[in-house]
């Protein structure tokens, strides 16, 4: 066996992976070798005859982790891994069920549910149950389910609290039972259904915990409610749990990522070894610096402080733009003069919170010819719900395309079945024309679909492209659809985003037809993604990021109300996971970081003026090196009405306060000027970070100008 195992391990990792047989915690900070850690710590224990490969349960949360831990064992020490307990929970909890099928009341040859096959047996059930998809939308039944099971609740379980949570709990029920009577099991039942089996079968739970002395837990600060109940089912008097992970990367609450089980995990499991893993091997002191100054704003954290022997590198960068074009533009001339001094394309990442956000700069980068690929998504022309709004728009322009018919006929659904459609083609190929054309003979369904087209086409007569766009994406009932998704809000935001595309595309080119648009859009969908294996700048919303790093790193919209985002104001601890997730950001640049911020954005259709998130305040000034003086906002919207473009009132030139301007206020503090009205009771509207939007009369507000 190799005796250089623990070479190289710092004093930290060295303590983490020779602790003595007890449950310990292990605070791994971003860049800080937890892999290296988890993975040595197995192979030590192996090694020094404190357990068999089949002893240890190691846990992960994606399946490439887990093939990577793999690996890593393989080339550590001479041991057959194939057998070995090392997966995700998912993979565990479906290896155990094919085991003990008989105890968890399955058959033999039981099979899983993806997540489109689950929606489908929803819809079968809602339509047995005779319920209105529209009053309960499958996906968001599908959350429910899914959310209940995560929590580790049957339907018998679940709270009621009126009659919509009274069906939505009887939806799942006969989903559940239909599930049993056809033997398939969704992702969350095969968690669920583990736990049980082991909670009720205590042979069966005393065998796994008397051979499984040794429990190693990777990312432990994801884990849900019933993730960390099933480790404690697991988890005997005599067996040592090993949780590896981060509070200060906790980003996936949304998901059901529990931070506080860290917390619990202490003192459920008596917990005597916290070791911080805070030397880190990525990046240079001032980013680090800049992370650690952010996140210490949050409360209730364990603590830690990531520090590097690799000296200070360069300041990090701070870029004021005018307009959220004008930082697109930044952006993309930065990275070209850094590609031209040697830096690979693919060792750039250029990160945004909002998916939305990816549209301007995908345009700067089309524009300049800079290949890119969208990391863990797609193009905002290839997203699903954009493609649903063009396919709408041009059967406002051509009925006749077939294409867009069989992509909306039944989206959002209205109840066209397969059999009428299979009639409706039938139709057309007997009459030799268009869909269109046999939809105008057709009665029922599809003739309300007609209906629907050409009130579009009615409606659109002579409106602006921006309008149109608004006026298709209600009309076609997609905003509805989607409000109604337990995730519809990212794809709300990128509809929102097709208006300022329209916006941007009329103040660049002097043809502005639907037709114009169209053609635009498909071509910046056909072109310029990156061939597989192309050098090509990686483009990503921050959560894709995590786990990833990159020699340069280009933050954009550091703003208040886009990062940290609007929504985490009115949600409890919102604006600590906010906070997380900027840490989670910063810490992905190894040698140089950009953080930029626009005075005004296209949101909703709309121009907003923003001022800089509070978490550049939370950056000392020493770090930074800002590489231009704070301009005065000079917008030029193409396109402008009362909806379209927040337009002032009155903004004289002799007012003693302009629009885009930043105040203080001795009770609202920072905030942004919107609106400016003269005369007698001269008053201003100011977008504040903290109080929201107010109306101030001048007379008596004494602001401060910033």
């Amino acid at each position: 066996m190799p005796d250089n195992l623990l070479d190289g391990l710092n004093d930290k990792q060295l303590q983490a992976v020779t602790l003595p047989h007890a449950s310990a915690l292990i605070l791994a900070g971003a860049g800080s070798g937890k892999t290296r850690v988890l993975t040595t710590r197995i192979a030590w224990l192996i090694q020094n005859g404190l357990v068999s490969p089949n002893g240890l349960l190691a846990v992960t949360f994606t399946n490439k982790a887990a093939r990577e831990m793999l690996t890593r064992l393989s080339a550590m020490l001479p041991i057959n891994t194939r057998g070995m307990w090392i997966g995700t929970f998912h993979g565990l909890c479906n290896r155990f069920l094919r085991m003990h099928n008989r105890e968890a009341g399955l058959p033999t040859t039981f099979q899983i549910l993806d997540t489109a096959d689950q929606l489908s047996a929803i819809k079968r059930v809602m339509k047995l149950l005779n319920v209105d998809d529209e009053k309960y939308p499958p996906r968001q039944v599908q959350s429910f389910i899914n959310n209940s099971k995560e929590e580790g609740l049957r339907a018998d379980r679940v709270e009621v609290y009126d009659r919509h949570s009274e069906k939505m709990r009887e939806i799942y029920a006969e989903y559940d039972a239909q599930c049993n009577r056809e033997g398939v099991v969704d992702f969350a039942e095969l968690l669920l259904r583990c736990y049980e089996v082991l909670a009720r079968d205590t042979a069966l739970r005393q065998h796994y915990q008397e051979r499984f002395r040794y429990i190693l837990v990777d990312e432990f600060q994801d884990t849900n409610r019933l993730q960390y109940l099933w480790l404690k089912l697991l988890a005997g008097p005599g067996n040592a749990v090993f949780a590896v992970g981060d509070d200060d990367q906790s980003i996936y609450a949304f998901r059901g990522a529990r931070v506080g089980n860290m917390q619990d995990f202490r003192a459920d499991f008596d917990v005597q070894d916290v070791i911080k893993l805070e030397q880190n091997y990525r990046s240079h002191s001032n980013i680090l610096d800049a992370a650690n100054a952010i996140i210490s704003h949050n409360r209730n954290r364990l603590g830690k402080n990531l520090w590097t022997s690799e000296g200070g590198g360069e300041p990090i960068r701070i870029y004021d733009a005018y307009t959220d074009q004008d930082e697109a533009n930044f952006i993309v001339d930065e990275v070209k003069a850094l590609h031209k001094d040697g830096i690979e394309l693919s060792d750039m990442a250029l990160l945004y919170r909002s998916n939305a956000q990816s549209r301007i700069l995908e345009h700067g980068l089309f524009s300049a010819g800079v290949p890119y690929r969208v990391y863990g998504g797609l193009r905002f022309f290839e997203r699903a719900e954009i493609k649903h709004a063009l396919a709408y728009l041009r059967l406002v322009i051509n009925p006749d395309d077939d294409t867009s018919i069989l992509r909306v006929i039944n989206f959002p659904t209205r109840g066209v079945g397969a059999r009428s459609l299979e009639q409706l083609q039938e139709a057309a190929r007997a009459q030799g024309g268009s869909l269109w054309q046999a939809a105008l003979a057709a009665s029922g369904k599809i003739a309300a679909f007609v209906a629907l087209i050409k009130s579009m086409q009615e409606a659109c007569t002579g409106l602006p492209l921006p309008e149109m766009m608004d006026a298709v994406t209600q009309m076609s009932g997609l905003r509805q659809h989607y409000s109604a998704e337990k995730e519809g809000a990212e794809r709300i935001e990128n509809l929102d985003e097709l208006v300022n595309a329209a916006i941007a595309f009329m103040s660049e080119r002097d043809e502005n037809t639907l037709v114009d648009f169209l053609t635009y859009a498909s071509l910046e969908a056909g072109e310029h993604q990156a061939d597989p294996g192309r050098d090509a700048l990686q483009l990503m919303t921050v959560h894709a990021a995590k786990g990833l790093e990159f020699h340069t790193v280009f933050i954009g919209g550091i703003e208040e109300g886009l990062f940290p985002h609007e929504q985490s104001m009115s949600e409890a601890n919102g604006l600590e996971e906010e906070r997380r997730l900027m840490y989670v950001a910063v810490t992905r640049a190894r040698r140089r970081l950009y953080l930029s911020h626009a005075q005004s954005r296209m949101l909703h259709g709309q121009i907003r003026y923003n001022i800089p998130s509070r978490f550049l305040d939370e950056i000392p000034e020493n770090l930074l090196k800002r590489l231009n003086a704070r301009p005065v906002a000079k917008y030029q919207a193409a396109y402008s009405t009362q909806e379209f473009a927040a337009t002032p009132r009155a903004n004289a030139s002799n007012a003693p306060w302009k629009v885009g301007q930043g105040v203080r206020h001795a009770k609202f503090g920072a905030g942004v000027i919107l609106a400016y009205e003269g005369g007698a009771d001269a008053r201003v509207q100011v977008n504040f970070r903290d109080a929201g939007t107010k109306w101030l009369a001048l007379e008596y507000a004494k602001l401060e100008a910033l």
